[in-house]
Formats: structure tokens, sequence, C-alpha cells
């Protein structure tokens, strides 16, 4: 890996933490309309000035915390963590030194995720069971666009061989499609009931 594209992760690593950890109050897109004080998009951005304060980079970063923000402690906030991240190594293609740093920024150890519950529908080998199941949290987000979906009770599909797209933070990371909209989410096992 060049200097340059190492410089690049560390410049949005640093851009992610930096933005993850501002108060809703005090980013741009708050100040300029964009956002609610809860990370919510008020209207879509218009001016140049609103597109660089509202991009996909930030609507990324504002969805991943608010699933911090929203989802109480225990082993479903860190399977949270783990569908975001993977999200978020894919749109950057940010390393796993980057990772690392990002989860020591947050404060998160792989040795706290490894005891995840609900595996009763995975087989030995790791694969999900193929079936319907419910979502156990709100704001999943769509892999593609990165906008926010899913809501808690809503109905995904589990189809044949899903065998864990990534592991992160210790968790096994599946690609399942949202029922109603066919569009496809990143879950962990942790975020699925029957």
């Amino acid at each position: 890996m060049g200097l340059l594209s190492k410089s690049a992760d560390l410049v949005y690593t640093l851009r992610f933490l930096r933005l993850l950890t501002t108060a809703w109050e005090d980013t741009k897109a708050f100040k300029l309309g964009l956002i609610d004080d809860q990370g919510k998009k008020i209207r879509k951005p218009k001016t140049t000035e609103e597109k660089s304060a509202y991009n996909l980079f930030h609507r990324l970063v504002y969805n991943i915390k608010k699933l911090i923000n929203k989802v109480p402690g225990g082993k479903t906030k860190f399977a949270s963590y783990a569908s975001a991240l993977l999200l978020l190594r894919e749109h950057f293609d940010l390393s796993d030194e980057n990772m690392q740093q990002i989860l020591e920024a947050l404060d998160i150890k792989d040795e706290e995720c490894l005891g995840e519950s609900a595996v009763w529908y995975q087989t030995e080998d790791g694969m999900l069971s193929p079936g319907t199941y419910k979502l156990t949290v709100d704001d999943k987000m769509i892999n593609t666009t990165l906008e926010e979906f899913g809501k808690k009770n809503d109905k995904v599909v589990v189809e044949m061989n899903n065998y864990p797209v990534d592991n992160i933070i210790g968790l096994d990371i599946y690609e399942v499609i949202h029922s109603s909209t066919r569009q496809k989410m990143y879950v962990t096992a942790g975020e699925l009931t029957k």
C-alpha cells in the first residue's frame, strides 16, 4: 500500500472519529437545518455548502452514530457496531489497522463481543439457516446507499448457503434481504429473531 493511500485512510478515519464524537448541535448539517438534534434528516441539501455538509460520508457516520445512541448496552450494541463498521470499511476501503484505530477510539474490545447469543439458527460451520427472520434493532442501513430503512420487527430473508461475508470485532456479518423492499443489508445473528 502506498504512502498516499495510507494517508487517505488516516484522513477518513480521523474525519470519521471527529464527526462521530461531535454533538449533533455542533455539526454543520444541524446549523444549516439539514438534520435535527437527534441526527434525523429534515430536508435534502440543495446548495454546494449544504451538499458538502451532508453527503454520503456524513450519512454513514450519522447513521452509525444514531445506532450507537439508540441501542442500549449489551451484545446488541456490539452487533450493531459490527454491521455498521463493515459498511464503513467497505465504502471507504479502510485497512485493518484503520479499523483497529476506530475500535480503540470507541473503546470496543473484541473479547467483549465473542459471547453473542441468538446462535441457535446458525449451523456448526457458521451458516445462517434459510428462512424469514425479524430484525431486533432499528435503523439498519441498506448496503448500497447507506440510507436507513430497516426497523425493529421488519422481516428479512436469509437465502440458502448464507455464510458470513466478513467478521468484525469477533462477530460474523451476514448479508440478508429486507423483505418488503428487496434491498440487501448487513446483520449479525444477534440482530435477528424468529
